[in-house]
């Protein structure tokens, strides 16, 4: 029961803190914007649910490989998280979204799939996905992994329909993503410390 408790609430804290500056609550941020903000959190929250499933089940595969094994499949996947948002808290380029959008009348189903196939493919091989992968092999608990990161990335997105365009101006990104990409590093390094 501890176990499953500590990796809920790894899983949540990890995802939540890699998320707030992802592409991800960008698009969210964008789709609020087209569109009424009860579909494009419908078909965010459902597209996230999908994806923590994927993530969860792929960290539990990998709890059948031999322990160290499974240690450098962790730190891989950590490393390639930690390089993934340190490139992109010190890139020069800022994404911007586009903020001169108006809501769209369109139907809700629509909307809400246009937001869940967006959101979809936006999480595929994303920092969070990683993160949930390597937390279930981590902790071998896919069901408390699972719901945490989801949880995680269903609060982000309430953030950002929330808050709307206002929030992302406010965020100090760059340096959500580099704190992010330093914990991910650490990660990376500790479990590398178990191959050896």
């Amino acid at each position: 029961m501890a176990t499953s408790l500590l990796a809920f609430i790894t899983a949540f804290a990890v995802v939540f803190l890699v998320e707030l500056p992802d592409k991800t609550m960008v698009a969210t941020l964008v789709l609020t914007t087209r569109y009424r903000a009860w579909p494009v959190f419908i078909g965010v929250i459902a597209a996230f649910a999908v994806q923590s499933v994927v993530a969860a089940a792929f960290g539990s595969a990998i709890t059948l490989l031999p322990d160290r094994l499974v240690a450098g499949v962790v730190a891989l996947l950590f490393g390639i998280g930690a390089f993934m948002l340190l490139k992109e808290g010190f890139s020069r380029d800022e994404d911007s979204a586009d903020e001169s959008g108006t809501s769209a009348a369109v139907p809700f189903w629509r909307a809400a799939l246009t937001s869940f196939g967006v959101l979809f493919a936006a999480e595929w091989g994303d920092a969070s996905q990683l993160a949930t992968a390597g937390i279930t092999a981590r902790y071998g608990a896919p069901l408390a992994v699972g719901l945490g990161a989801w949880l995680a990335l269903v609060a982000v997105a309430g953030l950002a329909v929330l808050v709307g365009r206002k929030l992302a101006g406010r965020l100090p990104t760059h340096w959500i993503q580099r704190v992010a990409g330093t914990i991910f590093a650490v990660f990376a390094v500790i479990a590398l410390t178990q191959v050896f």
